[in-house]
């Protein structure tokens, strides 16, 4: 028997200019509402923030999203 569910993606996004649980709240909402996005976790004391997906995540709209909610996304890890 042969399942079409793939595992799901975490892909983890180096984010500068995060500083307090607002930041958190606000990349929280908005890289969750990208099609396919199925978690965010964002850790302030790391500036990383880790996105689980049901497939490979589109790195420029993460970017985009990021930029436009006032950080940066400055790597991927």
């Amino acid at each position: 028997m042969t399942s079409n569910v793939t595992a799901p993606v975490t892909t983890t996004y180096a984010v500068a200019g995060m500083s307090c649980g607002h930041c958190s709240a606000t990349l929280t909402r908005v890289i969750g509402e990208l099609e396919g996005v199925t978690g965010v976790d964002v850790a302030l004391d790391t500036g990383h923030v880790t996105v689980t997906s049901a497939a490979e995540p589109d790195d420029a709209a993460i970017a985009e999203v990021v930029d436009e909610a006032g950080y940066e996304l400055t790597g991927r890890r």
